[in-house]
């Protein structure tokens, strides 16, 4: 969906953003994200967190030359270079990492796991160096900056290289201004099962959120670009899991059930910011207030190439459009 251009008297009074969040190592998303400065027509972008890849494929050459994979449980067989790049670029598609290996170096990493979580935080931090030096180029052909920052999921070493970026602004913990606004981000999610990398307690979480609340001058003027949505808002419906972390089944159908965070309902219901921006929850995409505020969750769908996100234009101290598109 291609919305209206703004026109030159709105730009003095406006705010025009665009968000999406968990691209999840997506170079299909990660350029359609900046692909967005021009065609929704915003010169500033927001990236919510979670960035990094959920995994590496292993891309073994075998004795005849050929390179073989496995990708999504079938064997794949590029037998020439062209092949074998499009074997990249389908890996990549779905967020993964692909990793040309001898067979030897492969058994290397499957006997020795601190080798293979090593290398692939290596290839994380390479990739993402990569999609910093893009934006770079594309931003600056596009007058625009994108804010980005990680998610629960993302290494620690990401945050360094977000710093290297000239249009990438490393925006995580700290207070920003947009224009007449101010925005406040955090990496941060409450515990999930899976016992990520940026995992807190509810009072942790609330905190140091409270902390970066309290450095607003305008509050009530204010951005919230938090990774996990509040709690109970209908932004954060998910299927319920057992310890095994297989689906909760009620009535031969997955239970849902809310996963957000208490700490980030409280300090919205508490500052009430104009506008509250999450991700995390990938299958909760909808737009939701509490109080004053105009709480969005854009949704996720990197698997498929597709971005999810959101345009968001502020006017003075109120919300004058919001809309979900994709991409």
């Amino acid at each position: 969906m291609k919305l209206p251009r703004r026109s030159r008297a709105d730009d003095a009074a406006r705010l025009r953003i665009y968000y999406a969040s968990d691209v999840h190592g997506s170079d299909v998303c990660w350029r359609k994200f900046l692909n967005a400065a021009r065609y929704y027509d915003v010169a500033e972008l927001i990236m919510g967190g979670d960035l990094a890849g959920k995994a590496l494929v292993p891309i073994v050459r075998g004795p005849g030359g050929e390179h073989r994979a496995q990708l999504h449980g079938e064997e794949r067989v590029a037998h020439d270079l062209h092949e074998l790049e499009e074997l990249e670029r389908a890996i990549r598609t779905n967020g993964f990492y692909p990793l040309r290996l001898e067979e030897a170096e492969l058994r290397a990493m499957e006997q020795d796991p601190e080798l293979a979580a090593e290398r692939f935080e290596r290839v994380i931090v390479d990739d993402l160096r990569a999609w910093v030096r893009l934006a770079d180029q594309r931003l600056a052909d596009a007058g625009a900056q994108a804010y980005v920052m990680a998610g629960n999921d993302d290494p620690w070493s990401i945050d360094a290289v977000l710093e290297e970026g000239e249009r990438v602004v490393a925006c995580d913990d700290r207070v920003e201004r947009l224009g007449a606004h101010e925005m406040i981000s955090c990496s941060y999610a409450n515990r999930t099962p899976w016992n990520s990398a940026r995992e807190l307690d509810e009072d942790a979480l609330y905190a140091r959120l409270r902390a970066l609340a309290d450095q607003l001058e305008a509050p009530e003027r204010a951005i919230f670009n938090l990774h996990v949505p509040p709690y109970d808002s209908g932004l954060d419906t998910a299927c319920e899991l057992d310890e095994e972390l297989r689906p909760v089944l009620r009535g031969g159908k997955p239970h849902e059930i809310p996963v957000g965070s208490h700490a980030v309902r409280q300090i919205i219901e508490e500052v009430q910011p104009l506008v509250s921006l999450h991700g995390h929850i990938h299958e909760s995409r909808a737009i939701g207030q509490i109080g004053r505020t105009v709480a969005i969750n854009p949704g996720s769908d990197y698997g498929s190439g597709l971005i999810h996100g959101c345009v968001v234009e502020l006017q003075d101290s109120r919300v004058a459009d919001r809309t979900l598109v994709s991409g």
